[in-house]
């Protein structure tokens, strides 16, 4: 059985979907209020985490894409 490698664009999208997600949590907490104007507002964390799902979706492709070229055999 052939080991299963993680693809980079799948580990890098991850990471960026980790850190928007826990910045996204932050700002809807209110720690971001006094660093940038723009995240004073209620929805810049919601379009944090908005993004985080976004960056997930993107690294997922990859990943199932890999996956599917393993079970053909490629």
């Amino acid at each position: 059985m052939k080991p299963h490698h993680w693809p980079w664009t799948f580990l890098f999208f991850s990471t960026l979907g980790v850190i928007t997600t826990i910045a996204g949590i932050a700002a809807l907490a209110g720690l971001f209020k006094e660093t940038h104007p723009l995240l004073r507002d209620e929805l810049a964390g919601w379009g944090l985490i908005v993004s985080a799902i976004a960056f997930f979706l993107s690294g997922a492709f990859p990943l199932v894409l890999r996956r599917l070229a393993e079970k053909e055999g490629a």
